[in-house]
């Protein structure tokens, strides 16, 4: 019986899919994405304070995870709104901020319990900033831009409950399948079954990070996935109805197994290139402001882009006094640069914000 797009999908197979799952091409493409992949945990290791990573980078996949789902903000409002604790910012840009949130929600969270469908629960809630839970009322089916059906997910809570424990097994069953591969096959999954009335794709975009620090192949959430699907937006979705529609598993594998390469090697290029840049700032101020200077400062001014001087006096670095004194010092040098928005005074490390909109 052909798939129909208009039925809700009940008939979801069970995993693990009857399909062969690792053909030559995708062990092939596998272990060049494992190879990259260690060489980003490898590097990012090596940065003394990983805040520098998981506050700054991990806000950049917030964003372009979001803008996949049409939430828009500009990087200037996103790094501005991180830097305060106020209220002000978009709606847009909270709920940006709020990815980040659920991120590093999960991620210490996997240090108490494994990925459940409770966990999953709690990031889609902290994302949504609504009490959310498993879909109860029918009626959900994802549209094209046209308006046409293109997907219609299962109906039920007992029926979805049963998928997301079908799918807890399989994350955690003991077998030979590489792990970048069951993320695959997992994301595939959680995205058919559809379990949350909004939120699914940044959710299950999370749950790829999860997966991947869970199997120790990165130490920390750092890997801009997102990036690659917006680049290959037409192909994730049509990889995706492959699935659902033809049971076409390698092309979808190799699709997540490229992102994987892909991106890994960017965000390693891209810690390297800030690597660097902490580095020449350091050199700078022990030669030109030895007075100053410690690792610790250093380090402030690279974990947001935006820095206010309550930021130092908070890391113990000095009080208010000093560390305005210390901040105007390094605008002095061309470190920083001085901005003031209404009452609030930044001071923007440029370098660091143009590496990281690249």
């Amino acid at each position: 019986m052909p798939f129909d797009r208009q039925q809700p999908y009940n008939d979801l197979p069970l995993l693990p899919p009857a399909a062969e799952l690792e053909t030559k091409a995708v062990l092939k493409q596998a272990i060049a994405a494992n190879r990259v992949l260690a060489n980003l945990r490898g590097l990012a290791a090596q940065i003394p304070n990983q805040g520098v990573l998981i506050n700054s980078i991990v806000l950049q996949e917030a964003r372009l995870s979001s803008e996949i789902e049409n939430i828009v903000t500009t990087n200037d409002e996103l790094y501005r709104a991180d830097a305060d604790a106020d209220d002000k910012a978009d709606p847009h840009t909270k709920e940006v901020l709020r990815y980040r949130q659920a991120l590093n929600h999960g991620f210490r969270e996997l240090k108490a319990r494994p990925l459940t469908t409770n966990l999953f629960i709690d990031i889609v809630r902290i994302i949504k900033e609504v009490d959310f839970g498993v879909r109860r009322v029918p009626g959900t089916a994802l549209k094209n831009a046209q308006g046409e059906v293109v997907y219609t997910p299962p109906v039920g809570e007992a029926v979805i409950r049963d998928k997301l424990a079908n799918l807890e097994q399989f994350i955690h069953a003991r077998d030979d399948l590489d792990p970048l591969v069951k993320m695959a096959v997992m994301h595939y999954q959680f995205e058919a079954i559809h379990p949350f009335e909004d939120g699914n794709g940044r959710t299950g975009r999370i749950l790829n990070l999860l997966y991947l620090v869970d199997q120790g192949l990165l130490d920390i959430p750092v890997l801009f996935l997102s990036r690659y699907i917006i680049a290959n937006r037409a192909s994730y979705y049509e990889g995706l109805r492959g699935v659902t529609e033809r049971q076409e598993w390698e092309s979808w594998i190799l699709f997540m197994l490229r992102a994987v390469e892909s991106t890994a090697q960017q965000t390693f290029d891209q810690v390297t290139r800030i690597r660097a840049l902490m580095e020449q700032v350091r050199e700078q101020v022990q030669q030109q402001a030895l007075g100053i200077y410690s690792k610790d400062l250093i380090e402030a001014i690279f974990q947001h882009p935006y820095t206010k001087i309550q930021f130092l006096v908070d890391a113990n670095i000095a009080k208010r006094q000093t560390a305005s004194s210390y901040l105007q010092t390094l605008a002095g040098l061309g470190i920083l640069r001085a901005s003031k928005h209404g009452r609030e005074m930044y001071y923007i490390n440029d370098a660091l914000f143009a590496e990281l909109v690249k």
